[in-house]
């Protein structure tokens, strides 16, 4: 009977590892995988081991990142709105679960689900770039923001996968998949995300390749050459740099219904929210609502015509948004999530994927808001837990080998 039962429990969690990695992809699904992670994790005895989970210094950042964000919410003008922008970065939480289900038995399920889901999304992707010749994927409910910016994070993943495979089958086509996924990136019009992406592939390289100097340069050297090919021949990427010169210049002459001026305007009230609450903010789910009272006076009202222009829904700036609500309080904690989150990949011995993706994150915080992205954030969280899992089950193989030699 208790063997059954165990079966039936192993199962579920298998069901829905997989289920979630493709469920991530759309809003509708992903609603009750968010829910049905913590059950299944609940049945398979999962609280029994949280203290072990809960030891992994991403989740102590992400539990105290929340807990600062529900502490906002007490000085905040508008609770209501503070625990609606609450619930997105509550949902970073899933992580837990997620992880504490993971297992070296339960592996092959979870990568499946989240290469069949990855996939899936990026063929629909294909589809409407190439078909309907529409940026970032409406059928998922994806902006073409975030959906350049899950393409970069399978740039950097294939090309550090590149490196730790010794079949030269699975390295040539992965080489091909980077360069693709490379290609179609360039093909969005995210500029924050392409940008993110080749700093960060570039510095994966360097301290992949850096005790080898002639590979590192002959790897430089393909890779740049790679993107300088994309970058002159992609009639998307022209445009986008025509319309960063027209969108500098009509700001400089006080226009900023353009999507640069429009960020820089942004900033430029957020910063100066900042100052008036530098030590705890405005409280949780006022930035929003800030900017929309404060362009109509602020400066003159130079900015008064962007809450035509543009819904403002975030700042785009990860630190500006925390700050705005948070202050220093809200920035520091923000900064400690960060580097939570490098620490346990550290851990792992996952050093190099470590500075890549908190590279990637960190500079597509610089022009957006990671939490409004909830396909990518979803995503970075699953190849971390899946990353850490996997480091666990070769240390086990390694051990047993020793032991039995």
């Amino acid at each position: 009977m208790q063997s059954a039962a165990n079966a039936w429990r192993d199962v579920l969690a298998k069901s829905v590892l997989f289920f979630f990695g493709i469920a991530l992809w759309y809003k509708g699904l992903s609603f009750y995988a968010y829910y049905l992670l913590p059950l299944a994790w609940t049945i398979d005895g999962g609280l029994a081991r949280a203290g072990e989970t809960v030891r992994e210094p991403l989740a102590i950042g992400m539990l105290l990142l929340c807990f600062v964000l529900a502490l906002g919410i007490l000085w905040s003008d508008h609770p209501d709105l503070g625990f609606k922008v609450g619930r997105r970065y509550f949902a970073f939480l899933v992580f837990i679960p997620y992880l504490g289900l993971l297992n070296k038995e339960r592996l092959p399920w979870a990568i499946s689900g989240a290469l069949l889901g990855y996939f899936g999304a990026l063929l629909i992707g294909l589809y409407h770039w190439l078909v309907m010749g529409v940026q970032g994927i409406p059928t998922l409910g994806m902006p073409y923001t975030s959906f350049s910016s899950t393409l970069g994070i399978g740039v950097i993943l294939s090309l550090y996968i590149i490196k730790t495979s010794r079949n030269n089958g699975i390295r040539l086509f992965l080489w091909f998949l980077s360069a693709f996924l490379l290609f179609i990136q360039f093909n969005q019009d995210a500029r924050g995300a392409l940008l993110a992406t080749l700093f960060s592939s570039l510095l994966l390289l360097f301290l992949l390749y850096k005790t080898k100097t002639k590979t590192l340069l002959i790897v430089m050297t393909l890779v740049i050459t790679v993107i300088t090919l994309f970058a002159s021949n992609s009639t998307s990427f022209q445009e986008r740099l025509m319309r960063a010169k027209n969108d500098i210049q009509l700001s400089w002459t006080g226009k900023y219904t353009t999507s640069l001026g429009y960020r820089l305007a942004m900033w430029d009230v957020g910063l100066h929210g900042i100052a008036e609450h530098p030590f705890v903010g405005h409280g949780t789910g006022t930035a929003a609502r800030y900017f929309e009272k404060t362009v109509e006076t602020y400066k003159g009202g130079i900015y008064r015509d962007l809450t035509e222009f543009h819904d403002t829904y975030h700042y785009h700036n990860d630190w500006i948004e925390i700050g705005m609500q948070l202050g220093l309080l809200g920035m520091a904690t923000y900064a400690f999530f960060l580097w939570s989150w490098y620490q346990t990949l550290k851990r792992h011995q996952l050093i190099v994927l470590a500075a890549a993706l908190l590279c990637f994150i960190f500079l597509s915080g610089l022009t957006d808001t990671l939490v409004f992205f909830r396909q990518t954030f979803y995503l970075l969280l699953v190849i971390t837990a899946i990353g850490i899992t996997s480091h666990k089950a070769s240390e086990r193989l390694d051990s047993t080998k020793y032991i039995t030699s």
